[in-house]
């Protein structure tokens, strides 16, 4: 798979780290845009929902005085590793998946 092109003339590796950059909306992006790489949408549709649901959580979280903002800091950290970690995966041309969520994005990205 390595050197894969994506329908967008980017590597696929390249592709899949790219939808993690802005988080969601990167996802959401790539996962509109990319009608014939799985693994581009399936990292796609992995961004969706991890940050897109972390995003809702730290808004439910803000608006709860002092013990939400201790856990959405907390969040925000746990936020910032995944990032970087399925970042880094995407761009090895591994299908890493989270535990529930990975399921999720296969599912969903078919």
């Amino acid at each position: 798979m390595a050197g894969e092109k994506t329908s967008m003339g980017l590597e696929q590796n390249v592709a899949g780290l790219l939808c993690y950059v802005v988080g969601w909306i990167t996802g959401l992006i790539f996962f509109l845009v990319e009608k014939d790489n799985k693994f581009v949408r399936f990292h796609a549709m992995q961004s969706i929902i991890v940050f897109g649901g972390l995003t809702v959580i730290g808004i439910i979280l803000g608006m709860i005085p002092i013990l939400g903002w201790v856990v959405g800091a907390l969040l925000w950290l746990l936020a910032v590793v995944l990032w970087i970690l399925l970042m880094v995966k995407a761009y090895q041309n591994t299908w890493y998946k989270l535990p529930w969520v990975g399921d999720l994005a296969e599912k969903y990205s078919k």
